[in-house]
Order: C-alpha cells, then sequence, then structure tokens
C-alpha cells in the first residue's frame, strides 16, 4: 500500500472508487480475530445487514489462470459454475499466499476493487437482488457500501449463478 492510502487513510479500494467517482459509503468496524464467525457474517454482524447482501471475494484458478468470484457470505463458491461464467472448464481456489500477492490484500480483507491488477471476475447474480450491497474495503474491519450495478462496472465482471448454499 502507498504512502497516499495509508496517510489518508484510505484503502486502494477506496481511492479507486474515488477516482472513478463511484458513489458508495464506507463502514469501519471493529474485527474480532478471536470471532468465531467467518470475516463475512462478522461484518454482516457488525453492519447489521442481511448476510446475503454481504459479499465476499475468492480467488480461484480457472483453467489455470488467476480469476475472481464474488457471492454473499451467506453460501459458498460453486467452482464449476465460476468456471463456466468465466468461458473455462476447471476452476479450484487458488492459495491464500498466491490471492494476497495477485491482490495486494490480505485474507479477509480482499476486495473485488482496487486489485494490482485486474483478473477476470464474476459475481453472483444475487447482487442484483439490492440496492446496496457490501464488500470488503481492503482490510479487515472495513466494508464499502455501493449499488450492484456499480460493483459490476467497477470490477468489469460478469453475473452468473455461481454461489451454492453452505
Amino acid at each position: 500500500m502507498s504512502r497516499k492510502h495509508t496517510a489518508s487513510g484510505a484503502t486502494p479500494a477506496v481511492h479507486a472508487l474515488n477516482e472513478a467517482g463511484v458513489p458508495h459509503t464506507v463502514h469501519p468496524y471493529d474485527h474480532d480475530p478471536a470471532s468465531d464467525l467467518s470475516y463475512g457474517l462478522e461484518a454482516a454482524a457488525a453492519l447489521g445487514v442481511d448476510p446475503d447482501q454481504v459479499f465476499k471475494t475468492l480467488c480461484a484458478h480457472v483453467d489455470g489462470q488467476l480469476a475472481v468470484g464474488i457471492v454473499p457470505v451467506s453460501g459458498m463458491l460453486d467452482l464449476k459454475a465460476l468456471a463456466h461464467a468465466l468461458g473455462g472448464k476447471r476452476a479450484e481456489m487458488a492459495p491464500p499466499a498466491e490471492a494476497e500477492r495477485a491482490t495486494g490484500y490480505v485474507v479477509g480483507g480482499i476486495s473485488p476493487i482496487g486489485q494490482r491488477r485486474a483478473l477476470p471476475t464474476a459475481i453472483d447474480e444475487t447482487v442484483e437482488l439490492w440496492d446496496t450491497v457490501y464488500v470488503s474495503g481492503g482490510r479487515r474491519g472495513l466494508d464499502i457500501g455501493l449499488a450492484p450495478a456499480d460493483l459490476i462496472a467497477v470490477t468489469r465482471a460478469v453475473t452468473a449463478p455461481i454461489a451454492k448454499d453452505s
């Protein structure tokens, strides 16, 4: 993270949204490392919103190439569906260290916005059921609220049924 982002308190995700002129809200909360909840469910509880409205960012290999799947925190990523959505045949989860290197964020704080390099991205189609959705703001304990259409546009994502029940 550059000094500009650190000094202002803004993460690369917040900076990217500001630079693009995308309306959004920033929601910091106290992350509890001892929590029994997943990062996403902890965020939903802290924000007081439905877990289906909070989306997690997961990195996977689709036919050997790194890609991103964004699904509600209440569910799981369907790897076969992700591969299909991105025109591939096979997908598998990327190792956490590789996801961190490629995105510039730490696991539990990987934002789909402002990543080091743009990766092919698919968002679960349920994103369009909400007026506002929440994604990681680029660190644990920070979420960003924005319109689904803006999330789709800023990540250049396709929408598809890529989530399954956990």
